[in-house]
Order: structure tokens, then sequence, then C-alpha cells
């Protein structure tokens, strides 16, 4: 949803128009992987961060517009809400020193951002949800001054027909509804691109559904929403129901919803599209004048514009992206499972363990898809967020006997996992410096059973018994997690609680 979209009226035959179009594009798509068009193997990586504007407070800031305004940098951009700002960084070929350098970069884009956000008394806050986020922040008129988020919202609440419902049970249970798709902004994340050839892509795919739970577990920092402590990785149940076009009764019927870990293993790109096709009708169909099939007859490589914006209306937590650079097109799998936080290097610390761990698992000879039911995978990512660093997973038994087993999520990262993405760091050819100092940051999370939402938790609990009242604890709390995360360490080694007031003399 990064392109350009200008807002406006559509009517029946657009729809109409726009689906023919996009068969046209499924088409081309289909000859370009016969025609084996593809980039060759190049190893890029690339990433994305979603961040929150919050002031001195702790209370989110309206004022992207203002900060982007003063950053002046193609790598960021507006996202969602007033609150929100995206940093992208251009892509990386895996290998040496990668993950340094891409902290080393992370590091000064947001120290700039941070000076430039704080002229207007806002800070950066990297964090999968605000905790001080309010209902009445999350309402329309604090959508980002963009055509795009405006057309978006407008057409998932005409397809829904009514108000949305925002219903988790965790810890606390809340229960509300949102006029809008606003409550999707309160999801800030972290996105882990890799380019892959046509080949490779269905393992790759496959192997990131197989550890979208393991990631989770490991990197969960989103426990708050509303007030309310509820899942230690809240994000996925909200932004599945906040863009949820389904009421009720198709619900029931078993209509798949727009956000969705999805129903079976593949074995090609091509049915990832196709499904989109098949299962989701257009949100925004804008016809884009180029014809691919005729671009394709000329020899040339078509843009596939409809097919792209379409695949952007559809939130897999694994994503597949066409996209082209220097004239060549390519696939990536975008990652988007991961919440956004809590520091650089516990953001890169959660990349080296997906791309090392996922090239480890799609180069098995005995691969994990053909041994772990997709059911299991499935609810191994709803057990992830609901119990973070703390679920219990089933993972295929070893040896001959063959069959699922339920394993705690700390020893089958520190027990299996961990050694996999070792290996597929060296496979990327990662110097063993960058490989083991931030595989080295997910084994001590394990050790000490500590990631972003342990440690929110346990200080927003120690502030509540300390005395604050509950909204008061949330600010304190993001306020000394903000604190933290500029300063830069890992978050396993943070202190728990807020510091001690200073005695007056």
């Amino acid at each position: 949803m990064g392109e350009k979209v200008v807002a406006g009226a559509f009517d029946l035959s657009d729809r109409q128009h726009y689906r023919d179009k996009l068969r046209r594009c499924l088409t081309g798509l289909e000859r370009l992987l016969a025609q084996k068009r593809f980039d060759r193997p190049k190893n890029l990586m690339g990433l994305e961060i979603e961040l929150n504007l919050a002031g001195a407070d702790g209370l989110p800031k309206m004022l992207n517009g203002q900060v982007l305004e003063r950053i002046a940098s193609r790598d960021f951009q507006t996202e969602l809400a007033m609150f929100n700002l995206e940093v992208n960084i251009a892509p990386h070929r895996l290998g040496g020193r990668v993950f340094d350098r891409l902290a080393e970069e992370l590091r000064t884009s947001l120290a700039y951002a941070h000076r430039k956000a704080g002229e207007v008394d806002a800070g950066i806050v990297m964090i999968g949800i605000l905790p001080t986020l309010d209902r009445d922040d999350l309402v329309t008129s604090n959508l980002s001054d963009v055509d795009r988020y405006t057309l978006l919202n407008d057409q998932i609440v005409a397809a829904r027909g009514e108000d949305f419902a925002l219903e988790i049970d965790g810890v606390e249970r809340l229960s509300c509804t949102s006029k809008s798709i606003v409550p999707e902004a309160a999801c800030t994340s972290v996105q882990l691109h890799l380019q892959v050839t046509p080949d490779r892509f269905a393992g790759v795919w496959n192997a990131a559904q197989a550890v979208t739970a393991a990631q989770i577990a490991v990197g969960a920092n989103s426990p708050f929403l509303f007030g309310r402590e509820l899942w230690r990785e809240s994000r996925p149940p909200l932004f599945q129901q906040a863009t949820d076009t389904r009421p009720p009764e198709l619900q029931a019927q078993g209509v798949r919803p727009r956000t969705w870990f999805g129903e079976r293993w593949i074995s090609s790109a091509y049915e990832l599209f196709e499904e989109n096709l098949r299962f989701f009708p257009p949100l925004l169909p804008i016809c884009d004048e180029e014809e691919p099939l005729e671009v394709l007859d000329a020899g040339g490589v078509p843009s596939l514009a409809e097919l792209v914006l379409h695949n952007g209306t559809v939130y897999r937590w694994n994503r597949p992206v066409y996209g082209i650079a220097d004239g060549v097109p390519h696939l990536r799998v975008e990652n988007r499972v991961l919440p956004a936080g809590p520091t650089v290097t516990d953001v890169i610390a959660n990349a080296a363990f997906y791309y090392g761990v996922v090239r480890s698992l799609a180069a098995e000879p005995r691969p994990v898809w053909s041994r772990l039911p997709f059911e299991a995978a499935a609810a191994n990512f709803d057990a992830a967020c609901r119990y973070g660093i703390d679920a219990r997973l089933l993972w295929p038994r070893r040896g001959r006997l063959g069959g699922v087993v339920e394993v705690d999520a700390v020893s089958l990262v520190r027990d299996e996992l961990l050694p996999l993405a070792e290996a597929g760091l060296d496979g990327w050819g990662v110097e063993p410096a960058d490989r083991d100092l931030y595989l080295g940051v997910i084994e001590e999370r394990c050790r000490r059973r500590a990631n972003g939402a342990t440690w929110q938790v346990a200080t927003f609990h120690r502030a509540v018994d300390a005395g604050l009242s509950r909204d008061a604890a949330l600010a304190a709390t993001t306020r000394r997690y903000a604190e933290l995360m500029h300063l830069g360490e890992p978050v396993h080694t943070w202190p728990v609680g807020l510091p001690e007031p200073v005695p007056m003399r």
C-alpha cells in the first residue's frame, strides 16, 4: 500500500474491469514464471520498521506530517495514523558483517528522526503497541492526510457494512467497537524481506510459516491495548479484527479474513497470488493503463500493477511480493510477524534469527512442513501470540518415530532452532562475530525468559503495586521504555521497574 493512490468513487464497471485486469496480470505472472524471466539468486534482504510518535509524557502525538517535513528523507514515510511513521532500509546482500552495518544504519536513522521529532516536542518510540493509546486516539480524524488511507478505510468499512468488533480475551478482556480501521494503526511491526528465486520461493515461504510462532515467542512486545493487559503479542488479533470485512454471518460461513495465516503449505509463489484472486474481492479497483500481456508479447516486463495493489490489501503474515529492479522481475517473501522494537540490537537479533533459521529449514531433505500439519503451525502462531515466551508449541518429533510433540517454546528455540540459525547464517556467509553477537541475544532472552512483553508487564505491575493508577503506570512504563530503547542495550538486560526517585536534599 505504499503506492500513490488517488481517491475517487468506484462504480460497478470499475470492479468488473479491475477483476478482468487481475486475471490478465495473473496470466502474465504465470508466463513470466514459465519463461524463467526472474532474477538470479542475489541473497538480498530488506527491512522496514513502523514507529510511533509520543511526547515526553508518553502519550501519542498526532504529528507525523510535521515530523516528516523536518526529517526530509525518502527513507521515512507516513503510515496509517498521524502518530505513525515508517523507516525503510535499502536492500543489503546477506553475508559478511551485514547485521552490524544494518544496526549502524538504523541507529543513525532513528537518532536523526528522534532529534527532528524533538523539534515539535515528540519522540520516536519503537514498540509493538504504544501502551498509552486510548480509543479516542484511534478515530478517523487521526488518519494520516494521504488519499490511499482514506480510500482504504472507506472501502473496508463499506465492505463490512457495520462497526468493527474488537474482542480479545487475554489476561484481561477487551470488548469494544470501532467505526473505522484506524485501530489497525496501533500495530507497529518490523517487515523482513528476502528476495528468492521462483524455485526456492515455496520452501522459504513454508519455512517462514513454520517458524512464525518461534519468532513471536522470543520477540513479543505488545501486551497492552486501551489500558488492558491482553495477549503477550496482541497485534495479530487486533490487526485481524480491525481489517475484517466479514460481518458475523460471513465469519460463520468460514469466509477467510483478509488478515490471514493461510490454510496450507504451498509448492509455488503462483498459488498465493491465485488464492488472493479466488478468495478476496478487490478493495481498491484502480486500473493501470498498462496491458500486461501486450507488454509480455513485446518482450517487456509488465508491472502487474493491479496484482501488486490487490496483494497489498491481503494481509498475510508471510506475504508474496512481486517487484521489478533494473528492468528484471523478482520475488520476495515479506515476513510481517514481528512487532517493532524494543531496541535496534533486538530488531537485528530477530532478523538474524529469522534469516538463519529459514535458510536451514528450507534446505532440509525432510522439510519441517512435510512433518508438521499446517493446522499445527497455525495453532502454534496463536499460542505464541497469547503466551509469548511461555508458550508451548507443537513440533515434529526427532528420530524415526515421527509424529508431533508439544515442546516449550524456549527449549525449541534454544535446542533446535538456534543451531539451525547458526548453520543458516554460515550458509549466507555471515561472519562469526556478527552471527554470535546477534544469535547470542536470542539465546539470552531464552535463558532469562525475557523479552519486550515480559519487561512491559513486570514494570507496569510494579508501578501499580507502588501506588500508581493504571493510566499513570502505563504512561510511566512507556516513558521508561522509551528511555531504555534510546540507550540501546538489548531488552533482556533492562532492569524491571521504574527508576527510584532522586531524594531532595
